[in-house]
This record gives C-alpha cells, sequence and structure tokens, in this order.
C-alpha cells in the first residue's frame, strides 16, 4: 500500500481568463488569497507536493478514505474559498476589472485513487505515476459547468446508504486517456453554495453621531481620479494638514475594514474604512477612528467630465459634554486644516494619473 493513495486537486476555474484579461497585480494578490485559504481548510491531513498556478496538487498516501470525508473536505474549502469571494466584493474599493470580476471565480475539485510515488527535489516532495497523469487529465473534460466535485471509479466504492447530502446527484462520464478509458462520475456544487453560511457583518459605524463640520468644495478633476487620489494612502502626507505618512495597512487591497496608522505632526492616529458606497456619478468613502470616537464622510458628485463636487463632513460620537467641548475648544482649527487639506488635494491630483490598477 506504499504507493498507492489519494490525490486530491482543487482547481479555480477562470483563473487564465482572470489574469490575462484583468490587471495582473490584483488578481495575483487575490489567487494568492484563495489559494491560502483551500490550504488552511486541509483537514483531512493532506500533503502538499506543488501548486501549479490555479490548482494546488494535495495527496495522501494509505487506504482509499471514504466519500463522507471526502465530501466533509470538500465542503470546507469550498465554503471558505465562496465566503472570502461574496465578503471581498461586498467590501471591496476597487472598481478595476480584476476585483469586479472575482466573484465570479469557481472552484472544482478531482478525487482520484491509484498508484504513485514521490521524490524530493530539495524541500519539494514531487509526483510521478500513471494516476497523477490521470488526474491531470481529468481536469480537462467534457463537464458544462465549472463548480463541480469528480469522483474515480475506485473512491465511489467506499459510499454508504446516507452519507452524503441528498441534493448530491451524480453523473457519470468517461474520460479517454493514452492508457484507456477511466470512468468517473461528479455533481455539481451549486447547492452547496446556496447552503453555504455567510459570516456576520461586522458593525463598523458609530451608531449614534453628531455632524459638528460639513465643508463644500468643487473640483476641476475627474471624480474617479479625485477619489483614488483621496483614498491612496501613499498620498496622505502629500495633502493632508497634520499628516507625516500613513502606514500598517492592513490589507493589501482597500476594503470595508481595512485598518490603517496616520502618523501626525503629533502623536499616532490609527482608524480604518468603514463605508463605501460607488456609482460612476457619486461614490461614498468613511474612515471611523479605531475608538469610534469619530469619523470623516467624503462624498464625490460628478458635476461635470472634468468637475466633482466633495462634500467633507465630520462626526463625533452622540455626547453631548465632549460635543460641547469640541465646538468650544478645537472646532475652529480643524476646520481650517480641513479646508487647507482640500486645497492642498486641489493641487496635487492635477498631477495625479490613473493607474490600470485603483
Amino acid at each position: 500500500m506504499d504507493n498507492k493513495g489519494l490525490i486530491f486537486i482543487p482547481d479555480i476555474s477562470g483563473f487564465t481568463r482572470f489574469v490575462n484579461e484583468t490587471e495582473i497585480g490584483h488578481s495575483r494578490h487575490i489567487i494568492q488569497e484563495l489559494l491560502e485559504i483551500i490550504i488552511n481548510a486541509n483537514q483531512t491531513g493532506l500533503e502538499i507536493s506543488e501548486i501549479e498556478g490555479d490548482a494546488i496538487l494535495f495527496y495522501r498516501y494509505g487506504d482509499a478514505p471514504n466519500l463522507q470525508e471526502l465530501y466533509k473536505q470538500v465542503e470546507k474549502m469550498f465554503w471558505g474559498f465562496h465566503r472570502y469571494l461574496e465578503a471581498y466584493d461586498k467590501r471591496r474599493i476597487c472598481q478595476c476589472t480584476a476585483c469586479k470580476s472575482a466573484i465570479d471565480l469557481t472552484l472544482k475539485v478531482i478525487t482520484h485513487y491509484g498508484e504513485f510515488a514521490s521524490y524530493n527535489v530539495k524541500n519539494f516532495s514531487k509526483l510521478i505515476g500513471k494516476d497523477i497523469i490521470i488526474a491531470h487529465q481529468l481536469l480537462k473534460n467534457d463537464i458544462d459547468h465549472h463548480e463541480y466535485w469528480l469522483v474515480t471509479g475506485g473512491l465511489m466504492k467506499n459510499i454508504s446508504s446516507g452519507s452524503l447530502p441528498e441534493w448530491i446527484n451524480w453523473n457519470n462520464s468517461l474520460k479517454q486517456t493514452e492508457t484507456g478509458e477511466v470512468p468517473f462520475q461528479y455533481a455539481y456544487l451549486s447547492q452547496l453554495k446556496d447552503e453555504m453560511p455567510l459570516e456576520p457583518e461586522p458593525q463598523l459605524e458609530i451608531q449614534s453621531k453628531v455632524k459638528v463640520i460639513s465643508l463644500v468644495k468643487d473640483f476641476d478633476a475627474e471624480i474617479n481620479t479625485l477619489f483614488y487620489t483621496m483614498v491612496n494612502f501613499n498620498l496622505r502626507g502629500k495633502w493632508q494638514v497634520g499628516v507625516q505618512k500613513t502606514d500598517e495597512v492592513s490589507d493589501v487591497l482597500l476594503q470595508v475594514g481595512t485598518h490603517h496608522r496616520c502618523v501626525l505632526d503629533k502623536g499616532v492616529r490609527i482608524a480604518y474604512t468603514s463605508n463605501f458606497s460607488y456609482g460612476p456619478d457619486k461614490i461614498i468613502y468613511a474612515e471611523t477612528e479605531d475608538n469610534k470616537t469619530n469619523s470623516i464622510y467624503s462624498t464625490f458628485e460628478k458635476i461635470g467630465e472634468m468637475k466633482t463636487k466633495v462634500t467633507v463632513d465630520l462626526y463625533l460620537k452622540k455626547n453631548p459634554f465632549m460635543v460641547t467641548m469640541f465646538r468650544l475648544m478645537m472646532k475652529k482649527k480643524i476646520e481650517k486644516d480641513l479646508r487647507q487639506s482640500l486645497e492642498n488635494l486641489a493641487e496635487l491630483v492635477k498631477a495625479v494619473k490613473m493607474p490600470v490598477e485603483l
């Protein structure tokens, strides 16, 4: 039995189109995140032979596992994969094609039992054998959907009545290979996606707040370029009064919930992106202090092809004493700094060009 084992290949469908037709940097990061989620969902002692671009070659020597164990593994990887995509699609800030189309990525899983051997190349364990070739050939088939679980005959023997969900409907097919026909069965996973429990949305906004400052300024700039310039953490120190730099950003791709640190002339400020909505003519973006004492909302409204109105609203947590003290002691200075920041932004945006990736 030393040379027999399970071959388990999760494959992200749509990967080739995703990286060829969209912004490569963002797509590469999203795929990396998805592959890490699949790896972290390993609960059956699978070993990794290699990561093959859009797929992971897992294996495990020993007796063939029962189908219920395999299903639970497929379920965990599938749900982790789609939870990430659902959450990112709801929270993403970026409007590039890669980020907008990530939600359409799909996952299929090939499971095959057979003979293979391993050999080591430095720190990597490579697999060889005809069943490794067969498993990879099964990735290319005539199945007309992109989310399914494919199982070859050797594994179908280990199925007991009632061990799988009732909705699983097996379809029979054959794969013609150089060594002959390989029979397999497959089941679509669309029902599994419908049954996926979603994680609760985090409560990021201040529930009870009071507006203490509201400023309006018209910019001679295209709405998306202006928005990109304002939210880009690398540019904050160039226009925002009192800010030296912004660092320690928690996410590579900015999204609702992303934390960052502003290094100020006096001290530091920890904040996170707390609200976002996007339309071609109106964008709303908000950041909230980590201790939820204040929030700044920036509303961008298109008033011409190269004309954008920006409204900046500062809110404080509803506390009569703190609000009164702010108005008496701090409002005048902060309002002045915000006005100057907007003037600085108007000059900076003239030299900013929208990148391919947002």
